[in-house]
């Protein structure tokens, strides 16, 4: 399985997602930083780790076909 990072817009939520599976990153901590550049830097670095770490079968998907912002939206 090779999953990415995409960008998903659902009617709820818009925001960083796996492109095989339910998972999205939700950032719930505010950071604590100096700078607007800082914050980014943590935020990506907390994004990017969260999804590294993420188990796509403990979030099964309600259908199998690939949303089109999944297609359309892949981090490079």
């Amino acid at each position: 399985m090779s999953r990415e990072l995409v960008w998903v817009e659902r009617q709820r939520f818009a925001g960083w997602g796996c492109s095989e599976c339910a998972w999205v990153f939700n950032s719930a901590n505010a950071l604590a930083c100096k700078t607007f550049d800082e914050m980014v830097e943590k935020f990506a670095l907390q994004r990017d780790k969260k999804f590294t770490l993420h188990v796509c079968a403990d979030h099964p998907r309600a259908n199998s076909t690939t949303s089109k912002n999944a297609e359309q939206f892949k981090l490079p």
